[in-house]
């Protein structure tokens, strides 16, 4: 936790505003929800567990990471620079094996068969969606 007195608190908050209009930075809402819930699959956010038919599933940072970013707009299809973009937090260059990778390891832990994904789905060309699951 960062303490400020007022004269460095108005600096920081007119740095923050001059760095907020020269940066294009599109607002994700939050999930009103503590968890996202889909047949089969349970997303705890305040818990950072995922349980899929009630077993907790053991994830990495950025397997829950890209799960949770995908899971919040079902249906949404995102490219696999947005996606490395939220869950690396970097800009991608070269993003494509990364988070294939990440999508194919979280495929196997959460999916019922991997090769025939029921929740992240692939839309050829662009990217992933996630599927409610039913």
């Amino acid at each position: 936790m960062l303490i400020f007195n007022d004269t460095e608190e108005k600096a920081v908050e007119k740095a923050i505003a001059a760095l907020a209009d020269m940066i294009p930075l599109e607002t994700i809402q939050p999930p009103r929800s503590p968890a996202l819930t889909f047949p089969g699959l349970e997303i705890r956010l305040y818990q950072r567990r995922v349980l899929k038919n009630g077993t907790d599933i053991s994830l990495t940072r950025l397997e829950y990471g890209a799960l949770c970013y995908l899971a919040a707009s079902p249906g949404r299809v995102f490219t696999k620079a947005q996606i490395f973009e939220a869950v690396w937090s970097m800009e991608s260059e070269s993003c494509q094996s990364n988070v294939a990778n990440v999508i194919c390891n979280l495929r196997k832990k959460i999916e019922p068969d991997s090769r025939n994904p029921t929740y992240i789905k692939t839309v050829l060309g662009i990217g992933y969606k996630f599927a409610s699951g039913e």
